[in-house]
């Protein structure tokens, strides 16, 4: 008579889900791994899909490809309903999953600050859908341009604003301009790009808060130099079809990009546990759910804190790292072993690129920022992509960038779908 394995379920096919699954390589149990995609998304390289610098494919790899050589490991494409703790299943729209352990990987999701209405009109940047519509809606905005014949409509077509001084903002503000000034300056007979206007809104008193004042200051000076307008402790009152107010001034603008705020998926709903303001799952020490010793959550969906009491920020490192301490720990249970050390989180660092030859590296005390900050980023950023061919094909792409000028993925496709 066979004994039947313990079975594992792990929601999400993130940084934090894939590094659990990896952990438990070893491990004599039944893994089922559920997404709703069947890709994995490399997330701090979607702004450059969303700016013409890389397609899709050299950031993303299909899960099952990832997982192919891991036997105890089976791959699902099904969105996850809700789960009941009680009878221990996972309820997805293929119908329900039990286990012995969960874990819980789901990410986050954008945040509009209870003003939800704003989403059509400003999308974030979570998923390659996201990212393919932004840079539709990018090159459509230069298209219409050159077709418009009032100056007012052409301004508005040439304003671009980002909401969000954050990492993905600067990011977004540094690409859009480098797009206006340098790639697309030469393609167009009726307008000059370079008269486009970028726009960065940030409501607290700096960008970048998680880098030094001086780090914050020099990349505001290169966005400044690039042509970006900043606005810092200026907030967004309302959102809409013809661009942004801020309490009484009103900017028009055809394309207004979210990154201002995330929010957790509904992990916490799901297990009616207690959440924080954002909606991440209040967790214990070793990042299972109170009451429940077997179901954990990581990455951006579990509210954690370091050894100072500070928020594990909502980063690849820190779901890679919670993933890892997750998977060791459900395989060390397994095999009959008691596991007293809690999770504790290692910062490794900061890093934002702010268009050509330009970054801030934030290590500990060690800081690099400009032409050398910018090869430090690239070469952590390649080297932490899945797969040789894959490495390759983005080193390639920025190197014929950075030599040409160019963006070789200005593709517009399913243009009828968006309405600018």
């Amino acid at each position: 008579m066979s004994v039947q394995m313990p079975r594992i379920v792990v929601v999400g096919a993130g940084f934090g889900g894939l590094e659990t699954v990896r952990a438990l390589e070893r491990a004599p149990a039944e893994i089922t791994v559920l997404d709703r995609q069947n890709h994995h998304c490399f997330q701090p390289l979607l702004y450059q899909v969303a700016t013409a610098a890389l397609s899709p494919a050299d950031i993303a790899w299909p899960i099952r490809h990832i997982l192919r050589a891991q036997k105890n490991a089976t791959v699902l494409m099904q969105e996850v309903l809700g789960v009941d703790p009680a009878r221990k299943v996972v309820v997805t729209n293929f119908g329900e999953t039990p286990f012995d352990y969960l874990v819980i990987a789901t990410g986050a999701m954008h945040s509009y600050f209870g003003h939800d209405g704003w989403a059509p009109f400003a999308p974030g940047l979570k998923r390659i859908d996201d990212a393919t519509r932004i840079r539709r809606q990018i090159l459509i905005a230069f298209e219409k341009a050159e077709i418009a014949r009032d100056p007012e409509a052409m301004r508005r077509l040439l304003t671009f604003v980002i909401v969000g001084g954050g990492a993905t903002g600067v990011e977004m503000a540094g690409a859009i301009a480098e797009i206006a000034r340098q790639t697309l300056a030469m393609d167009f007979r009726r307008i000059d790009p370079r008269n486009a206007r970028i726009v960065l809104v940030e409501a607290g008193p700096r960008l970048l808060p998680a880098f030094p004042p001086e780090q914050s200051d020099y990349v505001r000076g290169v966005l400044g130099n690039a042509g970006v307008t900043v606005m810092t402790d200026t907030m967004v009152t309302k959102c809409d079809a013809g661009g942004v107010e801020f309490g009484s001034q009103r900017l028009p603008a055809a394309t207004v990009i979210w990154a201002a705020g995330v929010m957790a998926s509904p992990a916490a709903k799901w297990l009616g546990a207690e959440a924080d303001r954002a909606g991440r799952t209040r967790v214990n020490p070793d990042l299972s759910v109170p009451g429940h010793p077997d179901i954990f959550v990581i990455g951006d969906a579990a509210a954690v804190t370091d050894a100072k009491g500070r928020a594990v920020p909502g980063i690849a490192p820190a779901a890679k790292q919670m993933g890892k301490y997750v998977g060791r720990l459900i395989a060390a249970r397994i095999a009959g072993n008691t596991v007293s050390k809690s999770f504790r989180y290692m910062h490794a660092g900061d890093l934002a690129t702010i268009g050509r030859r330009a970054a801030v590296v934030q290590l500990g005390r060690f800081r690099l920022r400009g032409y050398f900050g910018w090869w430090f980023w690239g070469i952590a950023h390649v080297y932490f992509l899945i797969g040789t061919r894959n490495r390759f094909s983005v080193a390639f792409n920025w190197l014929w960038s950075y030599l040409t000028f160019q963006r070789g993925a200005r593709l517009i496709t399913r243009a009828h779908d968006d309405a600018t």
